[in-house]
């Protein structure tokens, strides 16, 4: 008797500790932001600030981490059975170079980028930043803010077996006197899921001017495949209490991959509305604040709207807006429009750009 009680204490020691080994690599391996800190900047010194009164241009984009056309990846399809599990060399090569062209033609003050690889395996562990940025040239775009949204040492999915890392970022023509990133609500699941997941989250940058005041950009991608849970909710909750705590004047874009209307999910087919919740969470930004495009554009049926061209086969054109400009009461855009890219097709989401005036 006396036996077998010390074997099942070792067995019970043995476990603990595996456990407690187990925890500890997760931990090791997974990012841990705090709810609110500082992002990364680098800003040459001799950077100008923005001049009050001037018109302020701003493209948002997401570039699918420079992945390119063709391709259909294990998580473009309803059932997560695409057939591809990263892109070439050569495709990133080009669609660099296209999304570098794109930039150049519009030539915003500000770039706000979301789906930018720094250091995944899928993309050879480049810094797409440090490489959009080189091709612009340093003295076009000498400052930058980058926050981290997805990052994990080595994520043991069967798709990636590898690195991961993926930011916002953002590039200024102008000044960035600071730049914080904060981090939005998780998706649900188990503890161990939960921390190889992505950490959404807001990349808010602070632009000074000649007359003293900021303006304040922010940049954000939330939730996707967040189906069967309250996640998109709590994040669009967080993404409102934010803006509400921001000093005006702001503007906020990104990927919120939610639709504006009701009607805009029924316009979808059918095996695509299951990414969408019948009555959309997106509602209390689109009520509260003024945004481009807004429900009304949205439900016009008019496809120049559109944001998004999903990598399904089945689809085969842009079908839906998820992509949105959301700006302060004191701010008032000059310009707005959604550069429809077909021919090539860069990336799964078009350039967005609004233009508004420097307090």
């Amino acid at each position: 008797m006396k036996t077998l009680v010390r074997w099942l204490r070792r067995i019970v020691i043995a476990l603990v500790v595996l456990s407690l080994a187990l925890t500890g690599l997760v931990y090791w391996l997974t990012y841990h932001p705090s709810d609110k800190q500082a992002a990364r900047v680098r800003c040459a010194a001799d950077t100008p600030v923005l001049k009050s009164g001037q018109p302020v241009r701003v493209l948002s984009w997401n570039v699918q981490y420079l992945a390119g056309d063709g391709y259909v990846f294990y998580y473009d399809l309803p059932n997560g059975d695409g057939p591809d599990e990263r892109p070439s060399k050569a495709s990133i090569a080009h669609t660099l170079d296209d999304v570098v062209r794109v930039i150049r033609e519009e030539d915003p003050d500000i770039v706000q980028l979301q789906e930018v690889d720094r250091g995944s395996k899928r993309t050879d562990n480049a810094d797409q930043l440090a490489l959009i940025r080189d091709e612009l040239g340093a003295k076009t775009y000498p400052c930058t803010a980058t926050a981290f949204y997805h990052k994990v040492k080595w994520l043991p999915h069967p798709h990636i077996m590898g690195s991961v890392g993926m930011s916002l970022s953002v590039l200024s023509k102008t000044k960035i006197a600071s730049a914080t990133r904060y981090q939005l609500p998780q998706i649900c699941g188990d503890p161990v899921t939960v921390a190889f997941n992505f950490d959404r989250a807001v990349l808010s940058v602070k632009s000074p001017t000649d007359s003293g005041k900021n303006l304040t950009t922010m940049v954000t991608h939330l939730d996707a495949f967040a189906q069967g849970c309250d996640t998109m909710q709590r994040q669009v909750g967080a993404v409102e209490k934010i803006l509400k705590k921001t000093p005006q004047p702001w503007l906020i874009s990104g990927d919120f991959n939610l639709l504006a209307t009701d009607s805009a999910r029924a316009a979808l087919q059918p095996a695509q509305r299951v990414y969408f919740a019948p009555k959309t969470e997106l509602a209390p930004l689109l009520r509260d604040f003024h945004s481009y495009p807004d429900a009304a554009q949205v439900d016009s049926g008019d496809p120049s709207y559109f944001t998004h061209f999903p990598n399904d086969p089945a689809v085969g054109h842009a079908d839906r807006t998820i992509d949105y400009f959301f700006y302060s009461d004191d701010l008032a855009p000059t310009d707005q429009k959604i550069r429809q890219i077909t021919d090539p097709r860069i990336s799964d989401h078009f350039p967005m750009l609004t233009t508004v005036l420097a307090p």
